[in-house]
């Protein structure tokens, strides 16, 4: 406690988290307090593909706020180990936005507490036992942080320049499932089912680099060694405090097309979830 705090009595948890500079996950974080998030994925979890996790040693890779962290300790894991990367200033930023040649938070305009600080913030206010660590997906491997029965990677994949790489990384610690939800792009998962289509950005201050139509997501897993056991339908990743698109003739035929996809009329980014485990190099 601070002594602040001694002085004035503890902060209630909603002060604490209004707070907070930036949130990115919409977290219910006990009754009548829910992290302002941009994204709130908390109407879709229950249409992941997932397997059993309790009992099991779980991994969340590119925690940010924690919400599959929480989730996977919730749903009973025995252990969980959350990593990302705590400054933002080291993630796969194209040239045109990478420290070094530019200003990130004057020319990119990117800015943010330092990643890891809402996390914490929740862990202490949940209770959780949940063990945040600062590494990237690029340096997972059994000596860094061991093997896993099952691991968790959202809405990664399309933030990294080399996302085979960083699955390589990722089937070196899993010795059980590997759940990955991604977002996927609209027009080429209405296109084609059968072939792998991706739209390269590299990029803007949104730092993102690869978004694929769903069966280049499943094709992706596959290129880092993993096979696709099963798979959930799209579903919307709901915008909360995101800015909402604009109406236009685009928007609403878009809106239109997620609709049949997800059965969801809520603005949001498009997503898909797959469980997937490693696979043989002949298979």
């Amino acid at each position: 406690m601070t002594s602040a705090e001694q002085l004035q009595g503890p902060v209630d948890a909603g002060q604490r988290v209004a707070e907070h500079e930036f949130w990115y996950h919409t977290i219910d974080v006990e009754p009548g307090v829910t992290t302002p998030g941009f994204f709130d994925l908390r109407h879709a979890v229950d249409r992941f593909p997932w397997p059993e996790v309790r009992g099991k040693r779980c991994l969340d890779i590119g925690t940010f706020d924690g919400f599959f962290a929480f989730e996977l300790e919730r749903r009973g894991a025995a252990e969980v180990v959350a990593v990302d990367i705590e400054d933002h200033k080291l993630w796969d930023w194209a040239l045109d936005a990478r420290p070094g040649f530019v200003d990130i938070e004057r020319d990119v305009g990117f800015r943010g507490p330092p990643k890891g600080a809402g996390f914490r913030m929740l862990a202490e206010l949940k209770e959780s036992n949940v063990d945040w660590r600062p590494v990237s997906i690029y340096d997972l491997s059994p000596a860094t942080v061991g093997r896993f029965d099952v691991v968790v990677c959202g809405s990664l994949l399309m933030h990294l320049r080399d996302p085979v790489a960083a699955l390589e990384a990722v089937r070196s610690v899993c010795d059980g499932y590997l759940l990955s939800s991604e977002q996927i792009e609209l027009a080429t998962t209405l296109a084609t089912r059968r072939r792998p289509l991706f739209r390269l950005d590299g990029s803007g201050k949104d730092c993102q680099w690869w978004v694929g139509n769903a069966v280049g997501h499943e094709r992706l897993l596959w290129s880092g060694g993993f096979a696709v056991e099963r798979r959930s339908r799209p579903y919307a990743e709901r915008f909360n405090v995101h800015p909402r698109p604009s109406r236009n003739v685009r928007n609403t035929l878009r809106k239109a097309a997620m609709y049949l996809l997800t059965g969801d009329s809520t603005p949001g980014v498009l997503h898909r979830a797959l469980l997937a485990r490693p696979r043989s190099a002949a298979s």
